[in-house]
């Protein structure tokens, strides 16, 4: 068999005993091979992310055959900026997690992954985008509580220092805020939903000192078909399980005195769908 073909089967082999992937893109403002492209859209960004490390990581790994772990750590090692303790107080580290499915442990999950990926032991803001309703339905307080107990805990256990919501109107805001412990400190506005804030809104945040800022990510940050394909791509497999997104964390790291982002990355958890 040649060699080409041996690392396919290793692959394959891999991906068939594995129950869970975790993936780790580097950071991109370093990582020539996805610097270089000049992704559309986040989706297209992840996309090519995803398909890129998961490449990278089959051919530099050196793969036992005796050994094949239920997790899978796709990371590029070299490709990754942990932040050193003298530097931790001159940046911030700001992320936002995309929800795929609900999930208990999903959020400690990705925050505890966060804080090992970068070396950091808090993340200075989290802000949650949590799955959307279903069909039929509209976004709820309901909808949001569980997620934002999550949050709320590991405000408690000190490993993220402000949390924050997404795409959330005034009413649903105003609820959010009313009920919870801890209460947001902002919320993203969709500008491609709307290209000025609404006054109401507005109004609502300067009076509760609510930070509103803009953000372009879809709806669905990622479908589950896209993803299919960037893993198939990735592993050049056209015959591989099906795998489902539970989550996926965009993080940057940003100079506070000068403003520059140093590291931006994603981190992405997936599973086997069950058979």
């Amino acid at each position: 068999m040649d060699p080409q073909n041996a690392d396919s089967e290793e692959e394959k082999m891999l991906l068939s005993h594995a129950k869970t992937l975790r993936l780790h893109t580097g950071n991109l403002v370093n990582r020539s091979r996805l610097k270089k492209k000049c992704p559309g859209s986040p989706s297209e960004e992840l996309r090519d992310c995803i398909q890129a490390t998961l490449s990278d990581w089959f051919s530099t790994t050196k793969k036992s055959s005796k050994d094949f772990p239920d997790t899978l750590n796709c990371s590029i090692p070299e490709a990754t900026d942990a932040i050193t303790p003298e530097e931790r107080e001159e940046v911030k580290v700001s992320v936002k997690l995309f929800l795929c499915e609900s999930g208990q442990s999903s959020i400690r999950d990705a925050v505890e992954m966060a804080c090992q990926t970068l070396a950091v032991s808090q993340l200075d803001s989290v802000i949650i985008a949590p799955p959307g309703p279903l069909e039929g339905d509209s976004q709820s307080l309901a909808h949001l509580q569980p997620a934002w107990e999550d949050l709320e805990a590991l405000v408690r256990s000190q490993q993220i220092a402000a949390i924050g919501t997404s795409d959330l109107d005034k009413d649903l805001l105003e609820q959010l805020y009313n009920w919870a412990q801890v209460k947001p400190s902002s919320n993203q506005v969709n500008l491609a939903s709307c290209c000025v804030m609404p006054p109401d809104l507005t109004a609502f945040a300067k009076e509760f000192d609510i930070q509103l800022l803009t953000h372009n990510d879809p709806k669905e940050l990622m479908s589950a078909a896209t993803f299919q394909e960037a893993v198939k791509e990735g592993t050049q497999d056209l015959n591989i399980a099906n795998w489902r997104l539970e989550w996926v964390l965009r993080y940057s790291v940003i100079v506070k005195s000068r403003g520059i982002i140093k590291s931006k990355g994603y981190l992405v958890s997936a599973r086997k769908a069950s058979p």
